[in-house]
């Protein structure tokens, strides 16, 4: 795995081409999740990426119930456990991919949002 820094964001990693990271958050609702039954077919997504070259990291999240949420910036941390702000949406997973461009990462998130039946978010690192 490549690993990300707070240098530039385009990673020559061809010799010849310049290629950015995204990241790609899977986005979960308890009122309306996505279907339990996706794993084959994200298994066979996740393979592909990495036959093109693209895949960088990726991994499920436990269910929020599982977080802590720590706050140090006051006098000592405070630990707290579950998330912090109620919200019918929620990260389920992650994915860091490396692609040309903006437009390679949008075509490929359509995708993924239909393989893994979630909405997806795509942010460039910086």
């Amino acid at each position: 795995m490549k690993s990300l820094t707070t240098e530039p964001h385009c990673l020559d990693t061809t010799g010849d081409d310049l290629h950015m990271q995204y990241l790609v958050s899977v986005t979960d609702d308890k009122s309306n999740p996505g279907s339990t039954d996706r794993q084959p077919a994200i298994s066979a997504f996740n393979e592909r990426l990495i036959a093109e070259g693209y895949w960088v990291f990726a991994g499920g999240l436990a269910d929020t119930d599982a977080a802590t949420v720590i706050d140090n910036r006051g006098e000592q941390a405070v630990f707290s456990d579950g998330p912090f702000v109620e919200s019918k949406e929620y990260l389920a997973g992650v994915w860091v991919w490396e692609v040309p461009d903006r437009d390679v990462a949008l075509r490929l998130a359509a995708e993924a949002s239909k393989v893994c039946d979630r909405k997806i978010k795509v942010r460039p690192f910086q």
